[in-house]
């Protein structure tokens, strides 16, 4: 009886081409089957093989070449697994058909995480998110889920109402997807006027980014005390958390946890998420937290400034932190200016991230506390404007007014510090 309840895991065999004619990013390597294989476990599977086939092109129609399908259909026979994965992305034709040959469901890495981004998502606006980009995956391929067509091929009647019924899907997909954007753009809306208040009050934005299971929420946590579940697994985080954050007496500046970037992230994923991954087109500075102790550390920091590039505005500062310093030794850190080794978990070196992010946004700004005479009243309107006003209070003495000014302002008023 207890085994009945224990949870079937499904099991997988992991398959990836690497080709002459692909980039080096769309190549499937060991390691990259490796990050799959952890995917994977994410999404709550199991991997019983691996296999990865060279060729100077992928084959028009399997893919990996029909012997190579053979072997994995005999690996599908002898594991017991009914599921195959792709470390490449499949055209909507190859999966159809490599899953006639194999005779199981066949998915490539993106489908995986988008299953992992529907697990995840826990806000309104990122299950929106997730279910836009899972919409526009599914769209070109729904003819492969009609399957029960050709078994009834030649059957009168069947070719009518089965087209008709596959125009149906897509025109509802189609809507569907067109409903999403617009609830989408709403929640941007939203964002906007946050925004706007935010840059009224000169509160500036700092942005965490970096490779998936970098740190960032074990970062966020320990400058904020935000309590994020920081767990190690891939994609942990995927609903933007902010909170406020005291750099220094004369600086305040919101920070912002970002979803995990991942090589070959899926395109109408980076689509659907730009509205979380707007907050970067927004910050004042970014903070890449990369994991040290990572391998492939620099493919990953590669991954990460090229997301960056796109979706950051340019000439954005960047500091690059090196994250689970504590797991390798100092030779295997670079040195050089906005380049500093932490540990989130520990906290080694807090205080000097902390002076460097004060130094990239130094606004040359002072914080004093003020007693303004009742005659100089109007001066609380320019303290307004032109200052970030902290607290105010009319005593019985003047006008108490604690700012954080810029230079010129704070010299007009300095004879006035209480």
């Amino acid at each position: 009886m207890e085994d009945l309840q224990k949870t079937v895991i499904e099991k997988a065999v992991l398959v990836g081409l690497s080709a002459g004619i692909f980039s080096r990013e769309e190549n499937a390597t060991e390691q990259t089957l490796d990050e799959l294989e952890a995917l994977l476990e994410t999404a709550g599977g199991q991997c019983v093989a691996k296999v990865l086939q060279n060729r100077p092109a992928p084959d028009p129609h399997s893919f990996i070449g029909e012997g190579k399908v053979e072997e994995v259909r005999e690996l599908l026979e002898s594991t017991g697994a009914n599921l195959v994965i792709f470390d490449n992305d499949l055209s909507p034709s190859q999966q159809r058909a490599l899953e006639k040959m194999t005779g199981v469901a066949v998915m490539d890495r993106s489908g995986l995480i988008l299953d992992i981004f529907a697990q995840r998502a826990k806000t309104r606006e990122g299950r929106l998110q997730v279910e836009l980009a899972q919409y526009k995956y599914l769209l070109p391929r729904l003819t492969g889920m009609w399957t029960h067509l050709e078994r009834q091929e030649g059957s009168i009647g069947t070719r009518g109402p089965g087209e008709t019924q596959l125009e149906t899907d897509r025109r509802l997909i189609r809507k569907r997807i067109q409903k999403l954007e617009d609830e989408l753009r709403e929640v941007r809306k939203i964002r906007g006027v946050q925004r706007e208040r935010r840059i009224k009050n000169s509160i500036p934005v700092v942005a965490i980014v970096g490779y998936t299971n970098a740190g960032k929420s074990t970062l966020l946590n320990h400058l904020t005390g935000a309590g994020i579940p920081a767990n190690n697994r891939l994609f942990d985080t995927l609903d933007t958390t902010t909170r406020q954050l005291a750099v220094s007496d004369t600086l305040d500046v919101l920070l912002s946890d970002t979803v995990g970037f991942i090589a070959k992230l899926p395109h109408h994923l980076v689509e659907a998420f730009k509205a979380t991954l707007e907050e970067l087109e927004y910050a004042d500075l970014l903070l890449h937290v990369i994991d040290a102790s990572d391998p492939e550390r620099s493919d990953h920091i590669a991954v990460v400034d090229k997301l960056i590039a796109q979706l950051a505005k340019p000439g954005i500062p960047v500091i690059e932190c090196y994250n689970k310093a504590d797991l390798v030794s100092d030779d295997d850190i670079p040195r050089g200016n906005n380049r500093l080794a932490i540990s989130a978990r520990t906290g080694l070196h807090m205080d000097q991230l902390l002076a460097l992010i004060e130094k990239n946004l130094d606004q040359g700004l002072h914080r004093g506390v003020f007693l303004l005479p009742y005659a100089m009243g109007g001066m609380v309107d320019v303290l307004h404007s032109q200052a970030r006003v902290l607290n105010l209070e009319y005593t019985a003495e003047g006008i108490r007014v604690e700012a954080v000014c810029d230079g010129a302002l704070f010299g007009k008023l300095k004879n006035y510090l209480a």
